[in-house]
């Protein structure tokens, strides 16, 4: 398939790896960008040093496309901009923070920037800010998500009807059959984090890993609404946070509840019971830790069936 999001990233397929915290070092991106997609180094649990290596890591492993998921609010951000530049990276996915200030710098370095949205107010500002694409994220999404709660199937179809920019949608998207629905209504290409933290290399704990395939469609929640939402895999620390919201609990009580270094603590370290487990609602749709290329082969598979048997459809 070739396509805007295709021609804009030079990839086979329109399938771009979420860069997840503690999920997404240079070998997951890297194996992505291997089987024809894009794969995103996860910077927003790294130190710049560890970044500069991921990077050259994962230059090393591949020979293809791949890029740098930069989280905007990250106190480290304006150096790893500086070490995104130095290391000669051409494709930039940033999040959590107001594209504006970076973008068109960026585009100065010969840097393609996507920026992710959670609602169609932050798309247009995007699109004015001079993204060269847009990721609309519903929140199925695993993570931190939109306060509006948008799903995926209304954020898409409102985003494509007002950009004229590259889309990718993304949250709750595991499947070919998922991606097939969404380009259907009007996205280029896909974003998936969830089934790629399900694989062989991901950088996730395998406990972490366990989880996911054990997962159902009710394993996971949204939470933290005061500090920002985040959706999480139930364990004993989600369910504590959920207690402490039924009883009205305030942001600096929530705070203290989640601590430092929860997220490392559950995805990266594997304690699942205490640790803090980011993941999307599609968990229910995987059952199975599978190496990247397979990931990727099952979902072209799939699109490719589900495009034959839709196009006999009629009403």
């Amino acid at each position: 398939m070739e396509n805007a999001v295709t021609r804009l990233f030079s990839i086979r397929y329109p399938v771009v790896q979420g860069g997840m915290i503690w999920c997404s070092d240079w070998r997951l991106a890297s194996a992505v960008s291997n089987a024809g997609g894009l794969g995103l180094i996860g910077s927003g649990s790294m130190t710049p040093d560890e970044l500069r290596r991921n990077i050259r890591a994962c230059r090393d492993a591949t020979d293809k496309p791949f890029g740098v998921n930069l989280p905007l609010l990250y106190r480290h951000v304006d150096s790893m901009i500086d070490i995104v530049v130095d290391e000669g990276v051409k494709i930039v996915f940033t999040s959590a923070g107001n594209p504006k200030k970076h973008t068109a710098y960026l585009q100065q370095q010969g840097i393609k920037v996507a920026h992710v949205v959670s609602n169609l107010r932050f798309a247009l500002k995007s699109a004015e800010a001079g993204v060269d694409a847009v990721v609309a994220e519903g929140f199925e999404a695993g993570g931190h998500n939109g306060y509006e709660e948008n799903t995926t199937l209304n954020l898409v179809q409102e985003v494509s009807n007002a950009l004229d920019i590259p889309l990718i949608a993304a949250g709750g998207i595991a499947t070919g059959k998922a991606m097939f629905a969404v380009m259907a209504l009007g996205a280029d290409g896909v974003q998936m984090g969830t089934r790629f933290v399900a694989s062989e290399e991901s950088s996730a704990h395998p406990a972490f890993k366990q989880l996911i395939v054990n997962a159902k469609a009710d394993s996971t929640l949204l939470a933290l609404k005061k500090i920002v939402p985040v959706r999480l895999l139930k364990n004993d620390f989600a369910l504590k946070v959920l207690e402490l919201e039924k009883q009205g609990a305030g942001e600096e009580e929530l705070r203290a509840l989640l601590g430092k270094g929860r997220a490392k603590k559950g995805m990266y370290e594997g304690d699942v019971k205490e640790g803090e487990l980011e993941i999307g609602q599609a968990v229910s749709l995987i059952n199975e830790i599978l190496p990247v290329a397979k990931i990727m082969e099952n979902i072209v598979d799939e699109f490719n069936r589900t495009a034959e048997t839709a196009g006999k459809m009629r009403l």
